[in-house]
């Protein structure tokens, strides 16, 4: 099954309400927030769960509720720093009650605090780290399984299916990237596998130190934890340098510029798993079909990486609002007791805010487009 991919983280009320639950105190718009890198070098990958948020917002409206929402978009650039002072502004300038993200692992480990504190809902679409749920947090959440869930995946896949004896591991020193790539590591060291380590600078231009101890150590397939950005960097660099190897990266580089950096012959075969089930022109299942289309004619966009993530995340405070929720803490309570089919998965946390679902795919690409392969379990290499 072929698709394109981007071609494919202190409670309060609006300013004239009050804080209070019941239906006399209640506001008539509340406001919900996005947070991501909306426009550094991985928007790619957080456009679509902005998107898919958008939506579920705008479909909540349309039932003409008796307190409906704004959803306000914070622009992080994946920047830890700036999502920290993005986090205080939503807290107390805009008096938000939820927020959808931080979509990064990074800036998620040091806003999520700051909405801790304040007693903020959050669901993250798509940030990953395995750390994050091990914080006691009471108020976050993620719809996505966490990389210790995702890297084991991939790397039994690269054994099994890829039949890889000897694999090259290199992250890019991140949150998100050494997390992923130390899950992969270990995992295919449990299977007999021979690893060899590396790390790199994603903002450098030139990877050679990392790519000449790629082409000496004449591995099966090379493992990138890291972004998209990166991942297209090296993978040209390796190719530019006859590496032939198969090239996997997880979910952080599904995206089309992985395509557009690395160029469509040298990324041509790269394998990208993601705890991500993209809608694809074959899809059967009539309630994916119709976000799919209901997307499209919203955006003129097919819906991409973790845009059903998104809109279910955001569904699950819709949900919670419908219930009759109107504070940041009657939010969050019912946050936690979602059960629900969404579009991505059936929506539920644990009680330290892991999703209940566990699927990882793969994807693969084919004649400049990422294709979906299937399940890590059962999908075969073409």
């Amino acid at each position: 099954m072929a698709l394109t991919v981007g071609l494919a983280a202190c409670g309060g009320a609006d300013s004239g309400s009050s804080t209070g639950g019941g239906d006399s105190a209640a506001p008539s718009t509340l406001k919900i927030g996005f947070m991501g890198d909306l426009t550094g070098e991985n928007s790619g990958i957080v456009i679509p769960p902005s998107n898919g948020a958008q939506l579920a917002v705008d479909e909540y409206n349309a039932t003409n509720p008796k307190v409906k929402l704004e959803m306000i978009k914070y622009d992080s650039r994946a920047d830890a720093t700036t999502a920290v002072s993005l986090a205080q502004k939503a807290i107390k300038d805009d008096k938000i009650v939820g927020l959808v993200g931080p979509a990064f692992s990074g800036e998620s480990k040091q806003a999520v605090p700051v909405l801790e504190e304040a007693k903020i809902p959050n669901i993250s679409a798509s940030a990953t780290n395995v750390d994050l749920a091990k914080n006691g947090w009471k108020y976050w959440h993620r719809v996505v399984p966490n990389d210790g869930v995702q890297g084991p995946a991939i790397a039994d896949f690269v054994a099994g299916a890829a039949a890889a004896k000897n694999v090259f591991v290199v992250d890019d020193k991140s949150e998100y990237g050494k997390g992923l790539a130390d899950a992969v590591r270990a995992q295919l060291k449990t299977k007999g596998v021979t690893v060899t380590d590396d790390a790199l600078d994603p903002a450098a231009t030139d990877y050679s130190s990392t790519v000449t101890k790629v082409a000496s150590a004449k591995p099966d397939a090379v493992v990138f934890g890291g972004y998209y950005a990166g991942a297209g960097k090296l993978l040209k660099q390796l190719r530019d340098k006859g590496v032939t190897a198969k090239f996997f990266s997880g979910d952080g580089s599904l995206d089309k510029g992985i395509i557009e950096s690395a160029g469509a012959k040298q990324a041509e075969g790269a394998l990208i798993g993601c705890p991500c089930r993209i809608p694809t022109s074959a899809e059967t299942d009539e309630k994916v079909k119709k976000f799919a289309a209901d997307y499209k004619a919203k955006f003129n966009a097919d819906p991409l990486i973790y845009a059903t993530e998104g809109y279910d995340a955001m569904t699950a405070f819709t949900k919670a609002l419908a219930g009759g929720a109107t504070t940041a803490d009657a939010i969050n309570e019912a946050v936690g007791k979602s059960d629900f089919d969404g579009i991505s998965k059936h929506i539920s946390f644990d009680p330290t805010g892991e999703p209940s679902a566990k699927s990882i795919y793969m994807y693969q690409v084919k004649d400049g487009q990422i294709g979906l392969l299937g399940d890590t379990t059962t999908a075969k290499l073409g």
